[in-house]
């Protein structure tokens, strides 16, 4: 049975009247929306507001919880206990399921924003936490294949999905280059990296080693510039990977 590769991106990553992307014009290219909870983006209202659109175009919800850091948008480290850290995404996870629940939606996953996701893939006692807490709601996880947090899960028996990073660079060691602000990127150039990764399960890095990664979900960022160019080319490269495997 051929493997359904998910497209997944990150939304609801606004604040009151400020707003840092258009999440709708993404949510046609999209299965997986995974929405802000409050610590580094977004507020009651755009949560709300986003989960109220992912059931319009029929996506699947999940929590994309961060560390306690809006000026930094959740891109910097912040020291927490790990009992700080588990009620930290209890409270974060929690608030967002209570929107789907009024709407009788499932929460789909759990995918750690930014320095939370570098951490959790290399240090045991994140990836611990990660792993208790989606016990607790029972949903998978999202993270980036042959990391701590991969083998955590295993070791917890929580779903893993292995995601691949469409509109970000890897570097030599296959961990990706996480910039404060994304830039235009060349729709052509994301397509030949999808038909790779895709065909061949490899990526160049940015020094061009060869990196094996596994792919189930694919993620594109709603703060690239041209967002829509990129979501398009990400969809039709994979709709025609899994429509020529279907007719073989």
């Amino acid at each position: 049975m051929m493997m359904t590769v998910e497209i997944n991106c990150d939304m609801g990553e606004g604040y009151g009247l400020y707003k840092l992307a258009n999440d709708e014009e993404l949510m046609g290219f999209i299965t997986a929306a995974n929405v802000a909870c409050g610590f580094h983006a977004s507020d009651p209202v755009i949560m709300h507001k986003t989960v109220l659109l992912a059931q319009q175009y029929g996506v699947k919800v999940g929590a994309h919880p961060s560390y306690p850091d809006k000026q930094g948008f959740g891109r910097r480290f912040i020291e927490l206990s790990c009992e700080e850290l588990r009620s930290d995404l209890i409270y974060q996870i929690g608030a967002l399921k209570g929107f789907l629940e009024t709407l009788n939606m499932p929460l789909n996953h759990i995918k750690p924003h930014g320095a939370l996701y570098g951490r959790a893939a290399v240090d045991e006692d994140t990836a611990n936490v990660l792993c208790d807490v989606a016990l607790k709601f029972k949903v998978p996880v999202y993270g980036m294949s042959g990391t701590v947090l991969e083998r955590a899960c295993r070791q917890h028996e929580v779903e893993f999905v292995a995601e691949f990073y469409a509109d970000l660079d890897y570097g030599d060691k296959g961990q990706l280059i996480i910039t404060r602000e994304h830039h235009h990127i060349d729709p052509e150039q994301v397509r030949e990296k999808m038909e790779r990764v895709l065909h061949d399960g490899t990526v160049s890095s940015i020094n061009g080693v060869v990196i094996p990664v596994t792919v189930q979900s694919i993620c594109i960022h709603s703060d690239t510039p041209n967002a829509k160019e990129i979501g398009l080319a990400v969809s039709q490269t994979v709709n025609n990977y899994q429509h020529n495997k279907s007719v073989l």
